[in-house]
């Protein structure tokens, strides 16, 4: 990138923060994630109902496809276009996961392919253990940090910025969003059982608890646990639970191997929903140019014993 480009321009004038002390923990930057998990017990006081169960796995799914769509596959490694506007939405709703903005995220990611299994890769459970790369990495203050040098072509981009300082007004409007729905479902359907409250921990507390602890098993489960289908660098795993867990993610030995597809379970029998989505948005016209699986991957999978393409993508 050359200086005085608009890229160049824009990354540096983000300062990037890189602290020496990876491992570092501070109880202040535990807390928030812990009082989710504590939240939790307030089912104890506000007990259950099938609509704030229903509410629950909704947003689970529907925060999970938004992480693995667009902070992953859009963000981190761009396999498909869309229009600003969508971007910024999608933006916005994966910020109600709690997991950060999507440069945040991105920039992360990015690190974590160039290094995988190998130092300085953050959360790798081989060098740092499986707990480490399960939720340890991200709460020191390095994992805290955004390298925007690793994501010059979103720096350009003043209202990612903007979100990126404002991460929380994600889960914050979720919470409120979920309080107000509770409290007129309650007031005005009595058979539903439900309250503001319920809404609040079933919707928001249960169900990103579920999210942290599902996303994160693609950092420590899926290095650890699974098929090997291609010889790549790392430990990357295929693992067909994880996949049906993260709408696609577990089929991690693939993603690794070739990153640039927007189709991770790379055969018509790896379930990847989250590339199902992606094709019926492109239908409407949301989003185009999803990156396919070229064929010289599969030639490389025929050649370990795999031999029938996705005649889709060929």
């Amino acid at each position: 990138m050359p200086p005085g480009s608009p890229l160049h321009v824009a990354a540096s004038s983000v300062p990037v923060e890189t602290p020496p002390d990876e491992r570092g923990i501070r109880l202040v930057d535990v807390l928030p994630i812990l009082s989710i998990h504590f939240l939790c017990l307030g089912v104890i006081l506000v007990g259950w109902s099938p609509l704030a169960v229903g509410v629950c796995v909704f947003f689970f799914f529907f925060r999970m496809f938004c992480i693995t769509a667009f902070y992953h596959r859009y963000f981190s490694h761009r396999t498909f276009r869309t229009h600003r506007v969508t971007q910024f939405f999608f933006s916005l709703l994966g910020a109600t996961a709690a997991q950060r903005g999507p440069v945040w995220w991105a920039a992360h990611h990015r690190h974590h392919h160039r290094h995988s299994d190998h130092d300085p890769d953050l959360h790798s459970p081989s060098l740092r253990g499986v707990i480490w790369s399960h939720t340890g990495w991200f709460l020191t203050k390095r994992g805290m940090s955004t390298d925007w040098s690793a994501v010059p072509d979103w720096a350009k981009y003043p209202e990612l910025r903007w979100l990126e300082r404002h991460h929380l007004i994600g889960p914050a409007l979720l919470i409120a969003s979920l309080g107000a729905f509770g409290f007129i479902a309650g007031k005005l359907w009595p058979e539903a059982n439900t309250s503001a409250w319920q809404m609040v921990i079933w919707g928001f507390a249960i169900s990103t608890t579920l999210l942290y602890h599902g996303t994160f098993t693609i950092n420590s489960l899926s290095h650890t646990i699974g098929s090997r289908r291609f010889r790549t660098r790392d430990n990357s795993r295929n693992n067909w639970v994880l996949a049906l867990l993260t709408l696609g993610e577990g089929w991690h030995n693939n993603h690794h191997y070739f990153p640039g597809s927007a189709r991770q379970g790379f055969y018509w029998w790896e379930i990847d929903p989250t590339y199902y989505a992606l094709r019926i948005m492109q239908a409407f016209g949301l989003i185009w140019d999803l990156r396919p699986v070229p064929a010289h991957v599969y030639d490389a999978a025929r050649r370990h014993g795999v031999d029938e393409p996705a005649r889709e993508d060929r």
